[in-house]
């Protein structure tokens, strides 16, 4: 094999489909957390992820070597309607309505480029709103965990162990293989439930979307309030993405195909599972290591990976073996995915080099921080939303400081 290889080659299928199982494998724990956590479907998770990911690698014109799966963005609010309310068809309708904002900054994009949308969310602004995305799921996490505390120490502990001192492939899939590791724990102690697994294999092919219990996407006011501002931050996401994917490959996504199509991609995948009753779809940072640590950058691997995911959201005793996943197993590894989240924004904020000794932006952070964590419910919405326009009215703020301190210097 060559040292790398680049998006537009492909290798032999007999190098390709290990290759395309291992994308399949660095987003399967993340992919699948997402409907087990929110009450959605885990095998119309993968089904919506696998579709998707064709859908975007034919708007990007297999030029952009990225795989899509479940956005952890959306968790609360997909939680409060489905698991709370038991109203499946507002939620899936909030999910329509973030494909169709993509699909509106895809067509502003086309004719204004992106440079406009840095200043409507800025790091300021969208670093904070990350932190507080994870930081307000951790109660959930631990809540999870607290039924099994020693499942779930023991899951979390490998989840750590293997992310810090695994190897190669291994390094990889370290949630992945922490929740195996816990399952297999968690049977041993007898608090696994293994009768429906069994009766799984009654009926081995299953298509994901049951047709009679199928819940039409329904527009609830609530649920696009609640859900259309945070598309703001998973494109920011998308954005970073294609920023660290470009040097990785030696390409310019942003510029070719365009960060339009990406969006366009994005946006359609994300309305195809609004459609099946799937969570919506993001890029994933999981897949953009694999292609770093691989050197293989080939577009045909993702087509593979997609096809997989697929062909696995169809095989019933898979999604019975993942139902019967502990608790505490999903919580000891949830209280890691979600701090990294948190931590994930913090990073936003060194990295762009805030300036927090700045008034502006220590105003902007602390309300976007207090609103996010204060507010019980659908906090995380209300911060991105007051962030942006804090953002916006404070604008002129930084400039008339710097005004007023070189007053005082010149005096």
């Amino acid at each position: 094999m060559q040292n790398e290889v680049q998006i537009h080659e492909k290798l032999p299928l007999a190098q390709t489909i290990p290759l395309g199982l291992q994308h399949v494998f660095a987003m399967f724990g993340a992919t699948v957390l997402v409907p087990f956590l929110t009450g959605l479907s885990p095998s119309i998770a993968l089904l919506s992820s696998g579709i998707g990911t064709l859908i975007f690698l034919i708007l990007t014109q297999s030029k952009v070597p990225a795989y899509l799966g479940s956005s952890f963005a959306y968790i609360g609010t997909l939680t409060y309607f489905v698991k709370d309310q038991n109203d499946l068809g507002s939620a899936m309708g909030g999910v329509l309505i973030i494909g169709v904002i993509y699909l509106i900054m895809f067509l502003l994009m086309s004719f204004f480029g992106t440079a406009w949308i840095h200043k409507l969310v800025p790091p300021i602004v969208a670093g904070p709103v990350v932190a507080i995305i994870g930081f307000s799921l951790t109660p959930t996490a631990v809540g999870m965990a607290s039924s099994n505390w020693y499942i779930a120490g023991f899951t979390l502990a490998m989840a750590l162990i293997l992310s810090v001192y695994a190897k190669g492939f291994v390094k990889l899939i370290p949630i992945l293989l922490a929740i195996i590791i816990g399952y297999i724990a968690a049977a041993v102690t007898g608090i696994v439930d293994f009768t429906p697994v069994a009766a799984s294999f009654q009926q081995l092919v299953v298509f994901p979307v049951n047709l009679k219990t199928y819940q039409f996407p329904s527009f609830d006011k609530t649920a696009i309030l609640m859900m259309a501002p945070l598309a703001m931050v998973t494109i920011i996401e998308d954005l970073g993405h294609m920023i660290v994917l470009g040097n990785i490959t030696h390409s310019e996504p942003i510029e070719d195909p365009g960060f339009h199509r990406v969006l366009a991609g994005n946006g359609l995948a994300t309305i195809a599972a609004g459609f099946l009753g799937g969570p919506p779809v993001t890029t994933y940072g999981e897949n953009i290591g694999v292609l770093a640590v691989t050197r293989v950058y080939s577009t045909f691997n993702l087509w593979v990976a997609a096809i997989i995911a697929i062909v696995l959201s169809c095989f019933n005793p898979l999604q019975a073996l993942i139902m019967s996943i502990p608790t505490p197993v999903m919580g000891g590894v949830s209280i890691l995915l979600f701090g990294m989240i948190g931590v994930a924004g913090i990073r936003t904020l060194i990295e762009a080099k805030v300036d927090l000794s700045d008034s502006k932006n220590l105003m902007i952070a602390s309300v976007i921080f207090a609103l996010g964590i204060g507010i019980t419910n659908h906090g995380v919405a209300w911060a991105t939303i007051v962030g942006i326009i804090l953002n916006l009215v404070l604008g002129g703020l930084k400039a008339e400081e710097k005004d007023q301190v070189s007053g005082n210097k010149a005096a």
